[in-house]
C-alpha cells in the first residue's frame, strides 16, 4: 500500500471513530411507557447528570409511586465519555448501578443493574 492509500485509510478510520456531539441533555424527558417525566439537568460541577421525577400519569400515579414524585432518579452521575454518565439510579426504593447514554439529541437510554445480574434498559425521549 502506498503512502497516499495509507493516509486515505487513516482518514476514513479516523472519521468513523469521532463521537457525535449532541445537544445538552438538560430539559424535560419522558420514559418510553409515557407514564413518567423527568427534569434532567447538568448538576454538581456542571458535567454531572441529575434527573428528578416531576410527573406521573397514565396509570403510574398510584399511591405506591406518589412518594417518589419530586425525588431524584439520578443524582450526580459522573461523566464516562461523550454523552455518557455512570452513577446510582434510585428506582422506587431500590438503588441500582446505572449507565445513562444520550444516543441522539432527543433520546437517552438508562440501564440499571441490581447486583450486576438483573439489568434493565429504558428509553427516554425529550419533551421540549
Amino acid at each position: 500500500m502506498n503512502r497516499l492509500s495509507k493516509w486515505a485509510l487513516a482518514m476514513v478510520v479516523g472519521l468513523t471513530t469521532i463521537a457525535p456531539a449532541f445537544a445538552s441533555p438538560a430539559g424535560t424527558w419522558e420514559i418510553e411507557y409515557r407514564d413518567s417525566r423527568y427534569d434532567v439537568t447538568l448538576c454538581g460541577d456542571g458535567t454531572e447528570l441529575c434527573a428528578k421525577l416531576i410527573w406521573l400519569g397514565n396509570g403510574a400515579d398510584t399511591e405506591e409511586n406518589l412518594p417518589y414524585l419530586n425525588t431524584f432518579l439520578i443524582n450526580q452521575a459522573k461523566p464516562d465519555g461523550e454523552g455518557r454518565w455512570k452513577g446510582d439510579l434510585h428506582l422506587y426504593g431500590q438503588t441500582a448501578s446505572g449507565t445513562i447514554e444520550q444516543v441522539s439529541d432527543d433520546e437517552m437510554t438508562i440501564t440499571g443493574c441490581l447486583f450486576l445480574v438483573a439489568c434493565r434498559t429504558f428509553r427516554m425521549y425529550r419533551m421540549d
